[in-house]
């Protein structure tokens, strides 16, 4: 062979070798096979009242543009949501609804990630405190603390004894289920502000003197889900810091959740799109997901 094709030849072997070589090191990280995921949950995890609305499952209320989604949208995971609106602990091992499974069954040994919300709806605690405060609060004109007056610490004593142990076992449930998951256990974002906005009466009627009270039994719920999260081996996506200043008594384009009433969800005291896109990116955040 003549010298110049020789030297060609050697070329082309030495490019092809080299080409192969970096080919398995060039394949770009999100090539890789997809991370199962997993998302359970209430109705603060379904986005219930948010549109577009999931037409697979019309009687959960899931959206489309709940924080699932644009977490899987944003890492590339596969995604199997049976996120429920009004889904309470026993939803993970029960059926919550004729011909919904139990929740857990969503996750198996390749699930990789699962996320939630649960807990707030166990004992009514969210919408028995709020329709009761409600009420209290169009009742008594905004002024004082009725309903903490009647209720005391009955909510409370609830959380700690009911809520608590029913979390733990549905997060064993998942996690016998999913023994190679990494489970994140999202944390409430604020409904009400520290204390009362006279401004927000019309739009969340609780009494000035409740707002504090309501406020605090959220944030003893958050305390117990983390609770339970570190005790079964989970993380807990806190939103105490994150959510501050978005709570229902907040300007549109401000407020995560929406207020009992003039809000703009077909669902009230539940998070906004804007609300579902800041759970969606502290949780990717606390999990390192790109």
């Amino acid at each position: 062979m003549p010298k110049p094709a020789l030297r060609r030849a050697v070329a082309v072997t030495s490019a092809l070798a080299g080409a192969l070589a970096l080919g398995p090191a060039a394949v770009p990280a999100h090539a890789t096979t997809p991370l199962n995921y997993a998302a359970l949950g209430d109705s603060y995890s379904a986005a219930s009242g948010v549109l577009p609305v999931d037409a697979s499952n019309l009687v959960c209320l899931r959206s489309t543009a709940n924080y699932p989604h644009v977490i899987a949208a944003r890492s590339g995971a596969r995604l199997t949501d049976v996120t429920c609106g009004a889904a309470q602990t026993k939803d993970f091992t029960g059926s919550q609804y004729p011909g919904v499974a139990p929740q857990a069954d969503a996750v198996g040994a390749d699930t990789g990630l699962v996320t939630l919300t649960i807990g707030g709806n166990d004992n009514g605690t969210f919408i028995g405190a709020m329709l009761a405060c409600g009420s209290a609060g169009i009742l008594s004109g905004g002024k004082g603390s009725p309903c903490k007056d009647t209720y005391g610490t009955s909510f409370d004593d609830a959380v700690d004894a009911k809520t608590y142990p029913a979390l733990k076992n549905a997060l064993r449930a998942v996690r016998a289920k999913a023994p190679n998951a990494r489970v994140a256990v999202l944390g409430y974002p604020w409904i009400t502000p520290a204390t009362a906005d006279p401004s927000c009466f019309a739009r969340l009627p609780v009494a000035s003197g409740d707002v504090p009270y309501l406020h605090a039994l959220q944030a003893h719920l958050n305390a117990v889900v983390q609770r339970a999260a570190a005790e079964t081996g989970a993380t807990y996506v806190d939103f105490s810091e994150a959510s501050e200043g978005h709570d229902a008594c907040q300007a549109v384009g401000t407020r995560w959740i929406e207020p009992l009433l003039f809000g703009q969800n077909i669902v009230p005291v539940h998070p906004n799109a804007l609300g579902e896109q800041r759970m969606a990116e502290r949780t990717m955040s606390v999990l390192g997901l790109g």
